[in-house]
């Protein structure tokens, strides 16, 4: 009985065989099928890379050098030259129509800022909700700016909202500005309660930022209509 279970026993060797015969059956039945979808992952392939070289590339190129003049302009406060441009240069607003994100993704915290500072801020919510980066303090300045243009737009719910959010996603001593502006906002909205809260977050969580050194005032005031 040993001796044939033994007999019976299948061969490594023999599978390993049997299993490279199927595969080279398979190839060989299909091979027309396969070397069909290797052609056009390789044409695939192919059009990327030159679609990347001759298009993507000059064009991010092409927007990085229209940028410096925009950006030239923003950072000499000239906000309006920087969004509309002139004759010579194009501004924010034309660069972000044509490029989009292919300028870089600071082009829509560029231009939503200089909307802002031009009041012209339901444009500035339209381009900061575009802004995305894994920095969190730029992020958190982005959603600031748009609690900002809500303010503007005397949408003080909306404008909490994102205050909020900004002291959150920082996370550090910027956030208090964030957070005093959502204090002041809630005050606006008539949530003293509210306003109090953020007032006494910014005393025990940010001791050191700039904005700490003046909470008592805030606090003592509300504390006191109470």
């Amino acid at each position: 009985m040993a001796n044939k279970k033994a007999n019976e026993q299948v061969n490594p060797q023999q599978n390993v065989a049997e299993a490279v015969s199927k595969t080279e059956e398979f190839l060989e039945a299909n091979k027309k099928w396969i070397y069909g979808i290797l052609i056009a992952l390789l044409a695939i392939a192919a059009v990327v890379v030159l679609w990347t070289k001759f298009y993507v590339q000059p064009r991010k190129a092409e927007a990085a050098e229209q940028m410096f003049h925009a950006e030239w302009n923003f950072v000499e406060g000239n906000y309006d030259l920087a969004l509309k441009g002139d004759d010579n240069y194009p501004g924010f607003e034309e660069i972000a129509s044509k490029y989009g994100n292919k300028a870089g993704k600071a082009i829509w915290l560029y231009a939503g800022i200089s909307c802002l500072q031009t009041e012209a801020y339901e444009d500035a919510v339209e381009y900061l909700k575009k802004y995305d980066s894994k920095d969190k303090i730029m992020l958190g300045r982005a959603q600031a700016a748009i609690g900002d243009a809500y303010v503007g737009l005397e949408n003080y719910e909306e404008a909490l909202k994102w205050f909020l959010k900004a002291a959150k996603t920082s996370d550090d001593l910027f956030s208090a500005g964030y957070l005093l502006k959502a204090g002041v906002t809630a005050e606006q909205l008539g949530d003293n309660a509210a306003a109090l809260g953020y007032y006494k977050q910014i005393k025990d969580s940010y001791p050191q930022a700039p904005e700490a050194r003046d909470i008592d005032k805030y606090i003592i005031r509300l504390e006191t209509a109470e």
